[in-house]
């Protein structure tokens, strides 16, 4: 495939050099992919080049058109599909290794503004002062009201060293207070667990990284060592927009007994046609231990509940359709995201890279997760008073070039009227994002009721059984919306 990617590389050059002279490389193109090129839309691709070169207002940089034109030649595939320049491959390198450049914040969106979730622990933020609740205003002097969350993320962060200047505005504290923070390399914990009342753990996983099972084991080991005896416990992948498939297959494979199917994928390649077992060589095969190993044996038969809601894709759906399927564990809460698609990088340069989709993800059972979900063994609105900011949520169904489901072309994921008037609802009110672990965490408070067999609140969508026996069956589709992105990150 590196080979491949080089001769696609020099095709590219040619086209460049067949704006000034013409197009001499069709005999290289068939050796790369077995077919000819169409000559005639490279000739109008040139054409067109030539045109903005001598026509256009302004002088357009070569570079940048041709950037361009390959950065929309992958976007016009899927949604998942993109070119990654320099800055974007960067990133995605930081996000996978788990740290990244910034002052250490975990944010969300509040009124317009950007909330402090949590400062993350012995960071410039954390060290600064910077607290829980405190809501930027400003970075750098420029005022953020409206901003995205992404603008204001990549505002913060920069640079090693580098200095940037944060507005806060606190509650109890009459005046702005301003802090100027020194950026550093962050290292983010991807797994967070404690023992929410007597026997009873929560664990949960914000994104999958290259550290995540080796971070959940050590997590889960501390959790028994303080509480021998738990009788539940919580697996906390809402929100989890996913990540490197080996954090999922870990995750799962703690769960389940040895060398269980966790995942399968399908695509063109040959090499995309894999079948991904709960053993060591596909979940930490760099490892020279087995991050697995020690863990509590009592892990494999605890009671299990995995909370999921729209924000729930991607790898966080491969582990919520394994529990399911095998039975392990009730999937709570409501309506995955649908990613059931497998990107795969590409380098190009040693700065830039394509991320294409290259094969669909399939549970234990075949079943695809594509463009449909996991729909939960038990449906629970985010709040007792509904689905509050879940339901403002879109999800892979509504996303435009969305890759269809292969197994049930007729099962994707679409709004009905019952999302309409959630969606409507959610809109009429100003639902606060909820602190996933707390106190008031409705969907979390559902889950310790099924584990001591006390009523659980079901939404309304659950209000019309699927079969005679008033139960929703794990592959009926369910209609509620769903985010690409979590709605905190860290900065």
């Amino acid at each position: 495939m590196g080979n491949k990617v080089k001769s696609i590389g020099l095709i590219g050059l040619g086209m460049v050099a067949g704006v000034a002279a013409s197009f001499q490389f069709s005999a290289i193109a068939q050796k790369v992919s077995g077919s000819p090129l169409p000559l005639e839309e490279l000739r109008q691709l040139s054409d067109v080049f030539g045109l903005i070169k001598t026509d256009y207002v302004e002088t357009v940089d070569d570079k940048k058109l041709l950037t361009e034109a390959i950065s929309g030649m992958v976007s016009s595939l899927d949604p998942h599909s993109v070119y990654l320049d320099k800055k974007a491959f960067r990133e995605m390198r930081e996000t996978v290794a788990g740290k990244f450049v910034g002052i250490g914040v975990e944010v969300g969106l509040e009124d317009g503004y950007i909330k402090v979730v949590s400062p993350i622990e012995d960071t410039p933020a954390f060290k600064a002062g910077i607290k829980a609740g405190d809501l930027i205003t400003r970075i750098d002097g420029m005022l953020i009201k409206g901003m995205s969350l992404d603008e204001s993320v990549k505002k913060m962060r920069g640079e090693p060293h580098s200095k940037v200047s944060v507005t806060i505005s606190r509650k109890d504290e009459d005046k702005p207070l301003v802090f100027n923070v020194t950026r550093e390399e962050i290292r983010v914990q991807s797994v967070k667990a404690k023992i929410i009342e007597p026997g009873y753990a929560w664990v949960r996983i914000s994104q999958f990284q290259e550290p995540t099972v080796d971070d959940m084991a050590k997590k889960i080991t501390a959790l028994y060592q303080q509480d021998p005896h738990i009788k539940g416990l919580v697996l906390d992948l809402r929100n989890d927009p996913g990540g490197v498939v080996p954090g999922a297959i870990g995750v799962s494979a703690a769960f389940l007994p040895k060398d269980r199917v966790i995942v399968s994928t399908n695509g063109q390649l040959q090499s995309a046609k894999e079948t991904f077992y709960g053993r060591q060589e596909f979940y930490a095969p760099r490892a020279k231990h087995d991050p697995l190993a020690k863990l509590p044996a009592a892990l494999k038969e605890v009671p299990m509940v995995v909370l999921v809601n729209a924000g729930s894709a991607s790898a966080s759906e491969i582990v919520a359709g394994a529990l399911q399927d095998y039975q392990r564990a009730i999937v709570m809460g409501q309506q995955t995201f649908g990613k059931g698609s497998v990107q795969t990088l590409r380098q190009l340069t040693a700065d830039t890279a394509v991320k294409l989709t290259t094969a669909r993800y399939y549970t234990p059972k075949n079943r695809s997760i594509q463009a449909r979900g996991i729909t939960p063994d038990m449906l629970v609105d985010e709040t007792a008073e509904g689905d509050g900011l879940n339901g403002l949520r879109v999800r892979e169904a509504d996303l435009q070039k969305h890759l269809g489901n292969d197994k049930e072309p007729e099962g994707e994921a679409k709004r009905d009227v019952l999302e309409d008037e959630q969606r409507i609802a959610a809109l009429s009110k100003k639902y606060k994002p909820v602190e996933f672990g707390s106190k008031d965490d409705f969907q979390l408070a559902q889950a310790l009721n099924h584990f001591k067999g006390l009523p659980v609140k079901l939404s309304k969508a659950e209000a019309k059984p699927a079969n005679d026996v008033g139960e929703t069956k794990p592959d009926t589709p369910v209609k509620t919306e769903t985010p690409l992105k979590p709605d905190s990150k860290a900065k």
